[in-house]
């Protein structure tokens, strides 16, 4: 559990009752590529830290095409947290896309967090913070950058992904087909 220690760490001061403590109520799990860690239609009751491994988290729409709206990689937390936040059946997969490692915080360590640690509810402020950020960075880039652009600031968000996950995944989560991807990545390979 050191890999979340030191992030809790970077977030708050916390003594080490406190995170032994906090970390007690949390555990480790294995996901093996392919597995779904959180599936659409049920609560999401848990966060989890990734230690080792990458996932992507997908939303079908109504004619069933599945697009990946966000990868998470070591030392993030990643949740479907409006269901977690709601209480309410999650509209996200999120699934490995490597053998994972992951600690597993349940709803019980984050409330034992706000009621005991004394900078809990700043701990819990960081994470929601740093969701809230990407996402609202993803969807401006969305709209105010070119295909181009957000292909090439893909690795500064999500270093080495070109190695780590299949091409189509990453055309989908960039808002392109990978016709339109294998294109600027000659682009790319011309440029050079």
């Amino acid at each position: 559990m050191e890999q979340i220690k030191i992030a809790i760490q970077q977030m708050i001061d916390i003594s080490e009752e406190e995170m032994t403590a906090l970390l007690a109520f949390c555990q480790v799990k294995f996901f093996k590529r392919k597995a779904v860690l959180n599936q659409v239609g049920k609560i999401c009751n848990e966060v989890y830290f990734i230690n080792k491994g990458i996932t992507r988290s997908t939303i079908v729409d109504q004619n069933g095409t599945e697009y990946t709206t966000h990868f998470s990689i070591e030392n993030q937390f990643i949740a479907d947290y409006s269901s977690f936040l709601q209480m309410q059946p999650n509209h996200y997969t999120i699934q490995a896309l490597e053998d994972t490692e992951v600690v597993i915080m349940p709803r019980s360590a984050i409330e034992w967090g706000y009621l005991h640690l004394q900078h809990g509810d700043k701990l819990g402020r960081a994470i929601a913070e740093y969701y809230f950020m990407y996402n609202d960075n993803r969807i401006k880039n969305l709209y105010t950058q070119t295909p181009k652009e957000r292909y090439d600031h893909i690795d500064k968000i999500f270093p080495n992904i070109h190695n780590r996950v299949p091409q189509h995944m990453i055309a989908s989560y960039l808002g392109i087909t990978p016709i339109h991807l294998s294109r600027l990545k000659k682009q790319v390979l011309i440029k050079v």
